[in-house]
Formats: structure tokens, sequence, C-alpha cells
């Protein structure tokens, strides 16, 4: 089939890519002038034949905000716009609204599988209603993984692809995905500071390498850490800050709303905040209380480490 996608980098880009071995055609819009196909989003939308499905794959908040904005205005009834960013959910609820006005469909999908997904496939988690998952089913079956088979040789249908329900199920979904990935790189990056923290470790790195074969902890994730590794035994090349892109945040949020318990995650977001504090504010508060409350030792800021008036 025919698709329109707008942002084509490292993950649209390859995106596009697998989509056109699998023998679709792939019309590309881009801000950066050497990968698009077409050089605006009027263009874009004359150069498909309707009716339309225009995949969005820009950095959520309002640059997809901005973009399905101006797809709804420019689109004709029985199109379809699919944002398959990491959007907030409550964000695709909105642009449904706007999108049904007009007649356009709205389908929301939360895509898995990082720089590896155009050889791996993607995992893709969809919201929308049945009719317009189907016009882009074509494309969903392109850029997931193939069907898996059991241990007995049988195939496992479901496995890669959900239509997990109406509009925002899709990101919802995926918002839950990412905030578990974050409690599963938080106990994985505590291992490995244990680990690395005794004298009787004498091959860190391959502790971590014969876990992933074998054993109840084994996962995609584990074979990235001992990628990483491998580059950088002691991981001296990178900071210990760690961004958060909001769908932790987000979980939590609902974990809150919803009085369900997530302690793991919840951590494992603030860690990432505390990765960010290169003298803690509030472990200052707690050495300075133990010094008050029971006389123990604190240590003094290096003289090099104060910052003197000019």
């Amino acid at each position: 089939m025919q698709l329109g996608l707008i942002g084509l980098g490292k993950m649209g880009g390859n995106m596009a890519e697998r989509l056109r071995r699998a023998g679709h055609e792939v019309v590309g819009y881009d801000h950066s002038p050497g990968k698009r196909d077409v050089e605006s989003l009027p263009a874009l939308i004359e150069a498909l034949t309707a009716p339309r499905v225009v995949w969005v794959m820009v950095p959520a908040g309002e640059p997809t905000r901005a973009t399905v904005k101006e797809l709804a205005e420019q689109l004709e009834p029985g199109d379809v716009i699919v944002d398959g960013g990491n959007s907030k959910y409550t964000d695709d609820q909105i642009h449904d609204v706007m999108c049904r006005e007009k007649g356009i469909g709205y389908v929301d999908a939360g895509v898995s599988g990082g720089v590896w997904g155009l050889e791996n496939g993607y995992a893709l988690m969809v919201g929308g209603s049945k009719d317009d998952v189907a016009k882009v089913q074509p494309v969903f079956d392109a850029l997931k993984p193939p069907t898996p088979k059991d241990e007995s040789g049988q195939e496992m249908p479901g496995a890669g692809f959900v239509h997990a329900g109406p509009v925002g199920a899709g990101h919802f979904s995926k918002m839950v995905h990412n905030g578990i990935e974050y409690a599963m790189m938080q106990a994985y990056g505590e291992g490995y500071e244990l680990l690395a923290a005794v004298d009787l470790i004498e091959d860190v790195p391959g502790v971590v390498k014969s876990w992933t074969q074998g054993t109840v902890i084994r996962s995609w994730l584990l074979d990235l850490l001992v990628r990483a590794l491998d580059e950088d035994p002691a991981l001296e090349k990178i900071s210990g800050y760690a961004e958060d892109s909001g769908e932790g945040r987000w979980t939590v949020e609902q974990a809150i709303e919803n009085a369900v318990p997530m302690p793991a995650i919840a951590a494992s977001l603030f860690a990432r905040f505390s990765s960010r504090q290169e003298d803690s504010p509030t472990m200052k508060a707690v050495a300075a209380l133990r010094q008050q409350f029971g006389g123990h030792a604190v240590h003094a800021v290096r003289e090099q480490e104060v910052e003197r008036p000019a």
C-alpha cells in the first residue's frame, strides 16, 4: 500500500526502509532536505492517492501537535492520520476529536524497537477504531517482527502487535511499557555497580555476559548492556547523567491517579533525577542532620570545589 511518512530520523528513516523492503510505497517528508522525497506537507498530501494514510513520526509534544493540526486542515474525509511517536495518550484523545469533526480517522501507535527495528521489526501497540486500524493493517504487518514460534514449533499469533483499544490505548500501553523499561534498566545498573564495587569479582563484563543465556533475567536490554561493556568495559567514556523522555513520569502519574502501587518504577524515575545532581542538596541535609543529632562526622567541601567571588 501507499503511505506518507513525516519524520525520517533514526526510527522514521528505518521504518520507511523496512516498509519499502516489504513492497510498500513510502512518500517521506522531513525538515532535512537530504532525506525527504517531497518539499512540503501539501506536496506530500498531493503525492498520495485518496484515501490516504499519513504516519507522523516526529518528537512528542508541540511538534506532533502542530503536525497533526496542519494535516487535519489539509486532508480529506476518509483519510487516516497515525501518530507513531511517544505522545501522551490524552493528546491522542484531543487529536481524535479534532480529526473526527472533519471526517478524518486517527490512530495512535506506540512503537518499540529503536534503531534495531529495521532488521528485527517493531513491537506495535495500537489504539483506534476497528475500521481505521484495518486501513493501516498492511503497514503494521510489515513493521512488526516475524511471527515467533513456541518450543513445539507452533506459531504464536499476536506477539509483536496488539490493537489495544480505542484511541489513546496504544500510547497508554507504550507508556506503561517504557515505565517497566525504566525499572529494568535501573535494576541492571544497580547490579552492575555492586559487581564493580567489590574486589571479589575480577571480570565484571564476563559476569554480566554470563547472565544472557539460561537465566531468568536474560533479555534484550541485558544483551545491550553486554554490548556497551564490550565497547567500554568500565563505562569510563560516558557520564552518569540519565535523561527521561516523559513516559516514566506519566506512568507514575497514572499510578497515583488509579491507586496502583508502583514502587520499582517510581524509584527508577527518581534515580534518573538524582543522576543530574553533582552534589545532592538532599544528602547535604541528611549529613547535616546526622551531625546535629548524633555528632556524626561530615565531609567538608574541598577547597577547589568552593566557588569564590571574583
